[in-house]
């Protein structure tokens, strides 16, 4: 699979999610949030709760498939991104937030989307 492909795959994946959540009520607050430390694919409002949303769509399941590509490093890196967002974007601060995956699995024109809501947690120690 080329780079093109992949990114007209990624941008198409990322379409699909935003749709799917607005059709069940969130409303979009930010699209592909960047920062040196990081990306947020989506920042949406679920009623009174900051959804932070990473993305990710597989043609195929080896290997895990889409969920399964969140891995640990991903996840620091939405965390890092996710702490710059609310340092910088004060009106955002007094929601609560938690971080969603949405995952695309199979065929482009008709992927299996999953929304997993709370799909993880910054460790504290």
């Amino acid at each position: 699979m080329d780079d093109r492909y992949r990114k007209a795959a990624g941008v198409d994946a990322e379409e699909r999610a935003l749709r799917y959540l607005l059709e069940r009520g969130l409303r979009l607050i930010a699209r592909n949030y960047r920062c040196r430390l990081g990306e947020i694919d989506l920042v949406m409002l679920d009623d009174a709760t900051l959804a932070l949303v990473e993305v990710r769509y597989r043609s195929r399941e080896d290997f895990g498939g889409a969920i399964a590509s969140v891995t640990w490093r991903k996840q620091r890196s939405l965390i890092l991104a996710a702490k710059h967002l609310l340092a910088t974007r004060k009106e955002l601060r007094h929601f609560a937030a938690r971080f969603d995956v949405v995952a695309l699995d199979g065929a482009r024109d008709c992927p299996q989307i999953r929304w997993i809501r709370n799909a993880f947690m910054e460790e504290r120690t």
